[in-house]
């Protein structure tokens, strides 16, 4: 499971790269029609978040002292990935743009 854990955590840093790179570019360009985070919208931003969530909460339940069992650790990552997606919804809300919840 460390294996799945860290490929989310991966894409899921790559993607949040891709949208705060994206966006800076577009803007800084004057072409905010091609800035990545509006153009996948909210739930895309949620489905990063999650990926990230899952990934980080994954492999910190997986290296814990606790000793947790993979099933026990497979739940904090649910946890972590549905409190990621929940973050992001929230922050993309927030930001007072047109990419907020749809």
């Amino acid at each position: 499971m460390v294996k799945i854990y860290s490929i989310c955590l991966a894409l899921g840093v790559v993607g949040l790269l891709v949208v705060i790179l994206g966006g800076a570019f577009a803007e800084n360009v004057g072409r905010p029609e091609r800035d990545p985070g509006r153009r996948i919208g909210g739930v895309g931003r949620a489905v990063i978040g999650a990926m990230v969530g899952f990934g980080m909460a994954g492999l910190s339940a997986e290296f814990s002292i606790s000793d947790l069992s993979w099933q026990t650790a497979l739940l904090v990552a649910i946890a972590g990935a549905g409190a990621g997606a929940v973050w992001a919804w929230y922050a993309s809300a927030d930001s007072g743009s047109d990419a907020g919840p749809v």
